[in-house]
């Protein structure tokens, strides 16, 4: 059996219980006393937030939790997705974050993997803005030939 939750909200904070979206709309505390599946709102990404490959993957994995009955489609494109980023990524440190996210996902530790995927969003970052300022370069040599 499972220990018992407390979460505390703040007034107009939303968090997200087995695929319904709840809105207090003062500080109050919550007490799950068995076992439930939720999201703060401040670890859901909004579609228009995805914008980054590891954003997207996040994104279908956090659909897992919100709508339980979407869930199957959404592992089905979870594994769609970290094979695309496991063909991608080159970065040793991000092929391994997917890995245990991908773990995680397979033992139903759904939110255990969103925070696995949240932690390579720093790495993710560098590697764009490098990438980025590569093209960037090499455009500007080219234009100068």
């Amino acid at each position: 059996m499972k220990k018992n939750i407390h979460i505390s909200l703040k007034g107009g904070e939303r968090i997200y219980i087995n695929g319904a979206v709840l809105r207090v709309d003062r500080k109050v505390s919550i007490e799950f006393l068995n076992d439930v599946t939720f999201l703060l709102e401040n670890h859901v990404i909004l579609a228009e937030e995805a914008k980054t490959p590891l954003k997207a993957h996040y994104f279908i994995a956090q659909t897992m939790l919100i709508d339980p009955t979407g869930a199957a489609a959404a592992r089905d494109m979870f594994a769609r997705s970290h094979a695309l980023l496991m063909s991608t990524f080159e970065a040793t440190e991000v092929r391994a974050g997917l890995e245990v996210a991908r773990s995680l996902v397979e033992k139903d530790k759904v939110f255990e993997a969103l925070k696995a995927i949240r932690a390579l969003f720093p790495l993710e970052d560098r590697i764009l803005t490098r990438h980025a300022s590569d093209q960037s370069q090499q455009t500007r040599v080219a234009s100068c030939r």
